[in-house]
Parts: C-alpha cells; structure tokens; sequence
C-alpha cells in the first residue's frame, strides 16, 4: 500500500472533503465536464456523485430531421430514377487529410454526403408508387386481371368495373395499413441509432452515426462501436503525433511510387510494419471469428460496427458504410431476396387453388357442351361459357389472400412495437410464434442487471480499503461506457471513503488490460510516489493461479469461492503486485445480480405455452446452478467447454444438450453450436444476445433476439430487437406472435372454404339443372368477402398454448369439409324452391337474390367460426361484417342487379317478381336459415378439432434424433487432414485425430 497523509478518520474519510465533493453533484455527473478533470480524480468525482437511474437503452436519437429529399410529385420523371450514390465512390486522397484539431467545417460535410452518401447500410429505399404497384403482382392477382380482361371482351362493364374496384381496394387497403405499421416501427427504430464523436469546426460533437462523411475525424474509445471504415491517428492524449502520422502517409505515398521490390524484401518490410505501442484494441470477432481483441496501431484500419475494447484514439474516415469492408460484404447477398417460408406457404395454397379452378372450369364446360351452351352467346346472359369461366375465375381465386395475410402482419408488427420490440422483417414474426426452445441470456434478462457487491471477503493481514482501492485501479476508467461489472467495482468505494482517498494520492495509469477470456483477468499498471504496481481483478481461480500464497491461504480462498458460488454470487479475485515482487493476494468481491421479480411465474407461464427456456451464463457451474433453483429452472447445468468440445460427441452429445436446463461458462462461439445442435434436432430456437460476439449465433438462430442495451452490431444481426428489458417481455412478444399467427390461419381457413363452397355449388347447379348465380352478384359476393375480413388483422384473436405451425393438411381438410357443409346448405334452400309453395320463400321472391343473400351471410359468418370462440371478436370485425350483411339484406329486398329471371331445368313453381324483388318475411326466413347452417358448421367446426389424429396432422417432429448420423458427423468432427511433404518434395494427405485442448486445471 503507498504511503497516505493522515486523515481525521482513518474508517470514513474526511467528512468536510467528502462534503466537497458533493457539493455540485450535476457537475460531478455531467461527461463533458468530468472529461476535463484528470482520470482519477474524475474517477473519484464520477463515485461520489452518482446517482441511480433507470436503465437505458445503448443509444437514444431524436427522430431524423435530415431524411432524404423525396422526388416531387410535379416531376414524375424522376419517380424511377436512380440516384448517382448506388454507383461505386472512390474517396479522393484530399478527403482523409484532416487536421485533428479542426476537423471538417459545416461547410464540407454535405457536398461530401451528395457524393458518397448517408453513413449507412440500408436497403434501397421503397419508390411508394412503385410499392402501390407490386399489390397487383403475383399468381392470384393475376388471375384477377385476366377476368378484368375476360369481363371487357364480354361487354360486361359492370362486372368490370367491380373486379377493378376489388382489386384497387385490395391494394390501397393493404398498401395504407402496411405503410402505417411500418411507420410505428420506424418510429421506434430511432431508439436505436447508432451514435458516433467527431471533431467539427474545432469542436467536439455527438452526431448521429449515419450523419458521418469521408474525411470526418471520429474518436474510437473504449466500449463503443466504430461508426465506419476509418485509419487510425494517433492517441488521444497524444494529438502532437498527428505530425508522426502525416509523415508516416507521406512515406507510403512514396513507397508506391517506386518500383515494387521481390517478395522477400516485401516480407522483411512487413515485419517492420506496425511501430510504436497499439493506440486500440479492437473486437473483430464478428467479421474475421477472431475470439480475442486485436491490437491497432498507427495508420491501421479499425472497421465499421466491430467494437473498441481497450484505448483512445483519433480516426479519419475513410469512407461510407455502403463502400465498407462490411457494407461490401453485405452487398454480396443484397441480389439474393429470400422470400422466407411464410412467402413459400402462400404461393403453394394460391398454386393449389388456381389448380383446382381450372378443374371446375373444365367440369362446368363439359356440362355446358351437353346443355347446349355456346361460347359467348347470348350476350348479356349468365348462361354461356365464357361466363361460366368468369364466374369460376372470380370465386375460386381468393384475391384479397395476399394483401389481408401481409396487412395483418405488419399490423401485427405495430402490436409487437407497442411492446417495444421492432420487428426487422415481418416473416420473423412467423418464426418467434413457432419458437419452442429460447437460449436466454442470465444477465438483464433473467435477471435484473442490477450488480451489487455484498460484503468482500480480505485475505489474512490485508486492508479492505486497500483491496477495493485496487480492484478499482484494475478497472476501466471510461466513465461514458463502463462495464456492468467495472461499474458495480468502482461504485462500491462509495461506501468506503477511505479506499476512495487512496486513490487520491497522484495515481498514473502506464497500461491497461481488458478481460480476455484466455487470461480471464483484468490486468492495469500503474505509479504512485515513484513505485510501480500491477494491478489484477478477475476468476478466483486466475487470480490464485498467479500469486505465490501458502497453502493454507489458498485452500481457504478456494473454500470460500466454492460457498459465494453455492449462494448464487458471483466472485472476483483481487491481487497486486508492486515493483518485480511477488503476487500478493488481497482478497475476493463477491457480486449478486437478484432475479427479476417476475421472471420465475414468466418462465412457468412459458413452459404452459409450450417454451422450453434454457439459461446461458458465463458464471461458473455452482452459480449458475444457484440461479436455476431460485427460478425454479432445474438443474441440469454443464459447463459449455466440456459439453461441447470435451470429448462427447454424437448422439450423446445431442441428447445432453437437449435435455439441460442451462450452460455455464458460455462464450460467443458455444452459443452458436448449442443453437446448431437444437436444430438439427427439429427445434425452432430463438437466441438472445447483446453483444458484438453474439452476432453469429443470432444469425443463427430461427429468431435473433437483441435483448435491451444490446450492441449495434447485435441488432443488426438480429430479427427482432427489444427496447425492454426482461423475459416477460420476449414472452409477451411470444404470444402476440401467436395471436398474429392464428388470425392469419383463420382467414386462410375461411378464404379456402368459401372458394370451395362456390365452386362446388355453381358447377353441381350449372351441370345438373343449367343454372348460376348471375355474374354480377358474383363479383359482388367476392366484393362483400373482402370487405367483411379485412378488419381481420385488428380481431381479438387467442394464442395456443403450444408452438404454432401451418399444419397445411389439416388446413385443408378442415376448410373442404366446411365448403361441402356450406354447398349443402346452399343446394337445400335452392332445392326447396322446387317445391309448390316455393320452400323458405314467402309470398314473393327471387331465386337470385335469395341465393346471393343466403351465400353472403353464411359466407360473412363463417370467420366467426374459424377464429375459433376462446376470445371475443373485436368490434372493428364485427361492425365490417354486419355492415356487408345489411348491403347484402338490401341487395335482396330491393332486387338490386337481379336481372331478368332466368330459368333452370326444372323450372321453379313459386311467384318471382320481374324486378327481383323478396318479402321482408323471406328475408327473415333466410337470416334464421344462415343462422343455423352457421351453428351446424360451428358445432362439426369444433369436433374437428378435438379430432387428436387431425389436431397433429402436419406437424413436424420435434426432438427428433438420427442416431447413426450424428455418431458419424461427430467422430468425424476429432478427425483432421495433416499435410506432410516427404524428402522428395512430394505432398502427401492423411486423416489423424484432431489436436485436443489442454485440460482444465483442477
């Protein structure tokens, strides 16, 4: 310990310098002002004033003022234009030649943004008109515009012109929601933004990462995440080698001027390439799988979203993130649009309906051949088959499937944001509704986050102060972007006003070493007075493996992290060194993250919805362990190294991973094969992660998750990102995705069987007594079913309790058993008609109209079925569906569009009314009559699904093994090729086993 002046109280410090510091809290807590204040008397400063806050997100932003000029509505030309930024921009030398000092001016920085554009990786932005146009594409839309077509040649403008109206309605409908939801989200991405430090106008500034351009001087420091491709400069504490620098460019300049040397001079240079110390140690696991920091040196490249571990540093861009080592790469896949699965589930049944339409066409025009029928004769009339064709066309392609699926979707997307999870692309909400294992992270997501140190244990003879005082020197002193763990360290010395004193006494800091997980210690060396220490906070084990203590010590050391462990805290060894002595162990920091107060009742609702959550940490067995009892998780525990690269292989292997209720001792590259070894036995794994490493297993994964605070580079990678912390939250996200799934399943449902209902009356009634519904109360009905449902995406729908798949046969089977009931239901009113007192008609009617009545209500009320009856429907659905049931009542009664009365085979017996029009007491008839062919439906509807063969009918497997393969692929995995070169110079190849790490230190 150095020597210290005396204090008043050598327990509590000095009470009046404590109330000093105090005195000005707001200063003390401001990061400009402590910036300005030498590093550990801001260190002590930035102690004494903190106050705890709530928890925020990585990164705030207003929303962005600057967005890109849109093309004017008066210059339509310009709506397809491409702008000049998509073409390659080479950065000009003069761009990246800027003084530190001043940076660029206001001046430079937007003729620099019109050439190499926003500092972002985006995809290219949406022509609105454009994106209008692609609701008429596709297999379904298209049939549509062929029966636009058909309605044209046939003359039949009324017809024509509904059919556009369906069509139009469709997309302004779908076009309007999806824009609205993607603005919610939008919105909220804001809370994301990627922020960055730049030198402007000789000034520092906070700007937002997107507003950088080439040529901007950033400063790289501990904790962030590089904004860009940029060269480093020089230290930050160091700007007078910004003359070393220039000088170094000017060198290289002349270097490749000169003729290129023989490759061995080349080697000999390189050897020689990095002088001086490394200004910043940079994660690049993301990019290049590198598990460990890489140091950077003058003039090196530091990349854009990988993140700074260690140092300080000037920057020069040196260019925009679309030209980046990772916006290259990006660009790479741009080309290759994946339409996800939920895409591929929507053309199968569009292709399997467009199939068995043209079946029915066929059908009705072989019985339109034995009734006599011509082509397109006589005009104006039902009873030809061109006409037949049309009708079949408009009923048995359901138009409004695409739009209503994807509109419910992105309104579903809207629902997610409101619980602030951003969805980055609407088919992962398919995905995270049939998630059945979620990796969670223990750390802010588990648990609160919230690190206190209980009471520290002090080896034999050693001053608590002096430990604490050392574990804070062995942490960063970034104050901006300190480490949960470096925080909670130096926090603690504001209970310890003498260890904060130490500090005080004209410390330097000559080295700082970050965590590392080979080391798995903290490492700093500094002065004071003239002596030299070397500091260490890390794993007990690390820290006792470096000091020279007796034995007796050692073993009580290891006793008592072995009883921290068992009460769930998570321990940090302290130990220093002064001068070239030895190591002297000081003591141990036990840290408590609690549960969150919800998280246990959260994981057992999760297990009752079909979840199987499994806890990743990087704490030791004995804690994890711990924390699994208190949320009532299970303790099928294994340490990630063993389990995974210790020798078990194949199905064993599989099976462990499977079965465990949580991994300890958890790096980045064990979350990515824990996700790979679920997968490959059938599960749907959501991940969760925050950090840059995180990134691949996010990938990964079935559904990314970036947990709240998580890094940039981790919400990229992710599919959906959370602005709240906690499982309940993802488990809330869970069931809305069910919600949205089920609404999608109960249009499909219901789209399917009305398709069916038509087609299988209109043929049967056309082949068998020469009759249809009239074509213009056709196109009507199709209209009146999309206006019926598209509230859809806003009905109350309910979530099963287990994780949802499309289940396709049984979609269909279900929807072809309620189209049959539907077609019966229809044949018996039309049959009854036959009868001399006319069946359900009274007084007067006509055969038309109560048709088009009876389909359109049993039609309208069939989505109440489907949506099944544990929720209520949302009024938005129910005031769509009886507004469409009042038109349809007063179609009938007022004979709208009915026509001439056109007479089948046999002919009717009951009095129809020229005009078309039907008795108010027919019309009620009908309505009692759908009423009960709906709960006739409704009750077949229900045993259906109680049916198990056909509740389980499509699933896939879950849990399933290939026992042989996996055996295979993992005695495989021990094998390696070595390469040898025999005395001849001939190469030679052979398989040997694998390399092996060294076992762990007991």
């Amino acid at each position: 310990m150095p020597e210290k002046g005396a204090h008043p109280d050598l327990e509590n410090g000095d009470a009046r310098k404590e109330e000093e510091q105090s005195s000005d809290p707001e200063q003390g807590s401001d990061p400009e002002q402590l910036e300005k204040l030498e590093e550990y008397a801001a260190l002590v400063k930035y102690i004494s004033t903190y106050r705890e806050g709530r928890r925020k997100s990585i990164a705030s932003a207003p929303e962005d003022e600057d967005s890109e000029k849109k093309s004017k509505w008066w210059k339509p030309w310009t709506w397809f234009t491409k702008k000049q930024a998509d073409e390659a921009f080479v950065v000009p030398d003069d761009w990246i030649e800027t003084d530190i000092k001043k940076g660029l001016s206001s001046g430079d920085i937007e003729p620099r943004r019109r050439k190499a554009g926003w500092n972002e990786l985006t995809t290219e932005k949406e022509n609105m008109f454009i994106k209008f146009l692609m609701y008429f594409t596709g297999p379904i839309l298209y049939v549509m515009e062929l029966a636009v077509l058909l309605a044209a040649g046939l003359q039949d403008w009324i017809d024509f012109g509904v059919i556009i109206g369906i069509l139009m309605l469709n997309a302004t409908v779908g076009w309007y929601q999806e824009k609205q939801a993607a603005d919610v989200v939008a919105s909220l991405k804001g809370d994301i933004a990627m922020k960055a430090r730049v030198v402007r106008d000789g000034q520092e500034q906070d700007i937002k990462a997107r507003e950088i351009v080439p040529g901007d001087i950033i400063i790289v420091e501990e904790g962030s995440v590089i904004p860009a491709d940029a060269n480093l400069i020089c230290d930050y504490d160091n700007p007078d080698a910004f003359a070393e620098y220039q000088q170094m460019q000017r060198d290289h300049q002349d270097e490749t001027t000169k003729e290129k040397k023989e490759d061995e001079d080349d080697e000999d240079e390189d050897k020689d390439a990095h002088k001086g110390h490394s200004l910043v140690a940079a994660d690049q696991s993301a990019i290049t799988g590198e598990s460990l920091a890489v140091d950077k040196f003058m003039g090196d490249t530091v990349y854009y979203t990988t993140g700074c571990k260690r140092g300080k540093s000037f920057g020069v861009v040196t260019t925009s993130a679309r030209y980046s080592f990772v916006g290259r790469t990006a660009s790479l896949v741009q080309g290759a649009k994946d339409q996800g699965h939920f895409k591929a589930i929507m053309n199968s049944i569009g292709t399997a309906l467009l199939v068995v339409v043209v079946g029915w066409i066929l059908i009705a025009w072989i019985g339109g051949f034995f009734h006599h029928l011509k082509l397109a004769t006589p005009e104006k009339h039902s009873q030809n088959l061109l006409t037949y064709a049309l009708i079949l066309l408009v009923i048995g392609v359901p138009v409004g499937l695409p739009v209503v699926t994807t509109t419910t979707l992105a309104v579903g997307a809207a629902y997610l944001a409101k619980e602030k999870a951003i969805v980055q692309k609407l088919t992962a909400i398919e995905s995270l509704a049939g998630v059945d294992v979620l990796c969670s992270d223990k750390t802010g997501t588990l648990t609160a986050n919230q690190l206190s140190i209980r009471e520290p244990y002090v080896a034999e003879g050693e001053d608590v102060n002096w430990m604490l005082a050392v574990a804070a020197l062995a942490s960063s002193h970034n104050i901006k972007s300190l480490d949960p763990i470096d925080k909670v360290t130096v926090l603690t010395l504001k209970r310890y006003p003498k260890a904060r004193e130490i500090l005080e006494e004209g410390w330097k800091t000559e080295k700082f070493t970050p965590f590392d997980p080979v080391s798995k210690r903290i490492t700093s060396v500094c002065t004071c007075n003239g002596t030299r220490y070397t500091c260490a906070k890390g794993a007990p084990k690390a820290i006792l493996s470096i000091t020279n203590c007796s034995k007796e010590t050692a073993d009580h050391f290891k006793a008592k992290a072995t009883e921290f462990a068992r009460r769930g805290f998570r321990s940090l060894g302290v130990s220093v060194k002064k001068n070239d002595e030895d190591w002297i162990l000081l003591g141990m920091l036990p840290m408590f993250d609690p549960p969150r107060e919800d998280t246990a009742s959260t994981i057992a609702e999760a297990q009752t919805l079909g979840l199987s959550v499994k806890m990743l940490t990087g704490d030791a067995i004995a804690i994890a362990k711990e924390t699994c009892k208190m949320l009532a998780l299970g303790t099928k525990v294994y340490n990630s190294e063993r389990l995974l690269r210790g020798g078990l292989s194949g199905t064993t292997q599989h099976d462990l991973v499977e079965r465990a209720d949580g991994f300890a001792e958890v790096f980045p590259e064990h979350k990515y094969q824990v996700v790979e070894m679920f997968q490959q036995r059938g599960h749907l794994t959501a991940m969760t992660g925050d950090g840059v490493n995180d990134a691949p297993s996010l990938k990964k994964s079935d559904c990314g998750i970036a947990v709240e605070g998580a890094s940039e580079a981790a919400q990229a990678a992710a599919d959906i990102v959370f602005l709240a912390p906690g499982l309940s939250t993802i488990v809330s996200a869970i069931k809305i995705a069910r919600q949205i799934f089920q609404r999608m399943k109960a249009y499909i449902q219901y789209r399917i069987a009305l398709c069916l209902h038509l087609e299988i009356y209109l043929v049967t009634s056309m082949v068998i007594i020469d009759e249809t519904i009239r074509v213009d109360l056709i196109v009507f009905l199709a209209l009146f079913a999309d206006l019926a449902t598209i509230a859809v995406a806003y009905d109350n729908a309910h979530y099963e309790a287990r994780p949802v798949e499309w289940q396709l046969p049984k979609i269909w089977i279900i929807s072809v058993v309620l189209g049959i009931l539907l077609a019966l239901g229809t044949w018996v009113i039309r049959g009854s008609m036959f009868l001399p007192n006319g069946g359900f008609i009274q007084n007067f009617g006509s055969v038309q109209e109560v048709l088009f009545l009876e389909v359109s209500l049993t039609e309208n009320w069939l989505i109440f079925v489907t949506r099944g009856s544990k929720t209520w429907p949302s009024w938005q659905l129910v005031c769509a569906i009886f507004g469409v049931d009042v038109l349809s009542t007063l179609f009938c009664v007022f004979g709208w569009i009915s026509g001439p009365n056109e007479t089948g085979d046999p002919r009717d017996r009951f009095r129809q009314t020229p005009d078309g029009w039907t008795s108010i007491v027919s019309v009620v008839v009908i309505w009692c009559y759908s009423i009960g062919i709906t709960i006739v439906i409704a009750i077949v509807y229900y045993i259906l699904n109680r049916i198990p063969s056909l509740d389980n009918l499509g699933r896939a497997t879950r849990s399933r093994s290939d026992t042989n393969m996996e055996n295979i692929i993992g005695h495989l995995s021990k094998l390696a090729v070595e390469h040898e070169r025999d005395d001849h110079g001939v190469d030679r190849y052979h398989l040997a086993p694998k390399a092996t790490d060294a076992d762990e230190d007991d």
